[in-house]
């Protein structure tokens, strides 16, 4: 079993509510204050999980930068109002980062190198490449 500190579980509620709001904020065709709420529960739950030195040295990372400010930006987007555009661009920015995470998980990372997904995960990634 995975020890958890009181303050990692409050980190998991916040990502996971974040996640929620989200997911509810784009079923409810992109609107603005979910997003926004979603945003922030997300990045505060992040920071909770891992650590605010983690979570600086995860987003500020030199070939990361592209990635970190397509993603950050798109944050800001959403919370100025723009739904959609800020979306798209945090999803543009997450997506690479998120590609190479899940190829380092066992069963997932497997199933992302099986050859009709490899190369769609690829040229995706590829126009993605963040570095």
């Amino acid at each position: 079993m995975i020890s958890l500190t009181d303050s990692q579980k409050i980190g998991m509620g916040l990502t996971g509510f974040g996640v929620f709001f989200l997911f509810f904020g784009m079923i409810l065709f992109f609107d603005k204050a979910l997003l926004a709420i979603g945003n922030i529960l997300f990045v505060a739950g992040l920071s909770f999980v891992i650590g605010l030195e983690r979570t600086f040295r995860f987003f500020f990372q030199k070939h990361k930068m592209k990635a970190t400010s397509f993603f950050l930006g798109g944050v800001f987007i959403v919370l100025i109002g723009w739904p959609i555009v800020g979306v798209v661009l945090e999803i543009y920015g997450f997506f690479p980062v998120a590609v190479g995470f899940i190829r380092r998980i066992p069963i997932l990372g497997s199933l992302l190198n099986l050859p009709f997904i490899s190369g769609f995960v690829d040229k995706v990634g590829e126009s993605n490449n963040m570095v």
